[in-house]
């Protein structure tokens, strides 16, 4: 039950903040919100980020990126929910029903629906970082961890900025048991988006863990 409580949060997480990010959305043309991102007043930039979230492409990442260190954390915060709104959007109807149909079986703990609802939607759109992404997920989640990373091998060949999958390892290497490959790849992460506070605490627990193991070896 535990297990199935941290995926049904963990979806959570990435799905309902992307509601938010469009409240405030404009009417602006995706190139108008592409440049007012940069705009000194923070209204205009969260508005962008907002219009953005509904319109934005991938290709729109790193610009996004770039505002999850924005001085004002609504702005931060905001971004962050558009990066994992527009990730979501396979630009296909009909793989976006699939996808829709894959998060509710994670959210109902149906691993293995998840996992064949996933593979089908890599098999019709290959380049869809997202599904890979979720599948990773779910491997996780059952301890499929060597299918899990190689799932995450594949999001970052497609969204070199994708922080979650970049956690996804940290949390991986945790179950192996590889204290310094998991703090790399969440320091990566942490990097990208400073606005993962579980991430900044497990990068300090580890770095106290390995310090406390050096100490004992001297």
């Amino acid at each position: 039950m535990g297990r199935i409580l941290l995926l049904i949060l963990f979806i959570f997480a990435q799905i309902v903040p992307a509601f938010g990010a469009s409240t405030a959305a404009s009417s602006a043309s995706r190139g108008e919100a592409l440049k007012a991102l940069n705009s000194n007043q923070v209204d205009k930039r969260l508005e962008a980020v907002a219009r953005l979230a509904d319109v934005g492409l991938m290709q729109d990442s790193e610009a996004l990126v770039a505002r999850l260190r924005d001085q004002d954390d609504t702005v931060s915060d905001a971004a962050n929910a558009a990066l994992w709104q527009i990730w979501a959007r396979s630009g296909d109807k009909a793989v976006d029903k699939l996808y829709a149909r894959g998060a509710s079986e994670m959210a109902a703990g149906q691993s293995l629906e998840a996992i064949a609802t996933f593979s089908e939607i890599i098999k019709l759109k290959p380049n869809f970082a997202e599904a890979w992404n979720k599948r990773a997920t779910v491997y996780y989640f059952i301890g499929e961890w060597e299918k899990s990373r190689a799932d995450c091998d594949e999001v970052l060949k497609r969204n070199p900025f994708h922080f979650g999958a970049l956690s996804g390892y940290g949390q991986i290497f945790l179950q192996l048991e590889e204290p310094a490959k998991a703090l790399s790849f969440f320091e990566k992460a942490y990097a990208i988006n400073p606005t993962m506070q579980g991430v900044a605490k497990n990068i300090e627990g580890i770095r106290r863990a390995l310090q406390r193991s050096r100490d004992k070896m001297i």
